[in-house]
């Protein structure tokens, strides 16, 4: 009989545990902030939102919209919103549009 727990090909002892989901806040509520990144980029910025009370789904979605908007490249990974460029003035602008109360981080 093949054991039911496996894990990238390895048998594991114990079921492997799903992290439970945050509990959905109210836009409003969010501290959102939008800062801008350079560290490992080849000194290339990119604009980073963080904070955000979304699920993967509804983030890849925001995403789109907010590159559509900036009309820029980027990507939605590990909970945050990265945008190619520096477009904090404008992301603070949509944002704003759809109820966040986004402040802009760093300098």
């Amino acid at each position: 009989m093949k054991p039911t727990h496996t894990f990238r090909g390895v048998v594991m002892s114990k079921p492997v545990k799903q992290p439970t989901p945050k509990p959905a806040v109210a836009p409003g509520q969010a501290k959102v902030r939008v800062a801008r990144e350079v560290a490992g980029r080849g000194g290339k910025g990119v604009t980073v939102v963080t904070g955000l009370p979304l699920g993967a789904d509804a983030l890849e979605a925001l995403a789109k919209d907010l590159k559509r908007a900036c009309g820029a490249g980027g990507a939605a990974r590990d909970g945050r919103i990265e945008i190619q460029g520096e477009h904090r003035d404008r992301v603070v602008a949509e944002l704003a549009k759809l109820g966040y109360d986004a402040k802009r981080a760093g300098g």
